[in-house]
């Protein structure tokens, strides 16, 4: 139990940091392209840190109100999760292209 949950902690810091490294690194370029994937990114680390979040909530308490509270993470985070990755792919397809087509015009 206290390794499960030493895990899941470390899995909801390290997705906080990915979330913080997506959107600096969203609000540092200028490729309006660029911008929406980082953001999509960012919003696959927010799922994974709500998922887990969840998960640990569940693993930590037993009654039926942190039952309801981890199902209800749970399942907004794995929401946000399919939306952004169906998103990052989207937008994945055209960042090299939006990078080609910037670097020409110089």
């Amino acid at each position: 139990m206290l390794i499960l949950n030493s895990l899941l902690i470390v899995f909801i810091i390290s997705s906080a940091v990915a979330y913080l490294y997506f959107k600096v690194k969203q609000h540092r370029t200028s490729y309006p392209i660029r911008k929406k994937w980082y953001k999509a990114k960012a919003g696959i680390a927010l799922g994974i840190f709500t998922t887990t979040f969840g998960i640990n909530t569940v693993v930590i308490y037993h009654d039926a109100v942190a039952y309801s509270i981890g199902a209800i993470f749970f399942l907004l985070g794995c929401l946000i999760i399919s939306s952004d990755i169906k998103r990052m792919r989207h937008e994945g397809n055209f960042v090299k292209e939006e990078y080609d087509l910037n670097n020409k015009a110089i």
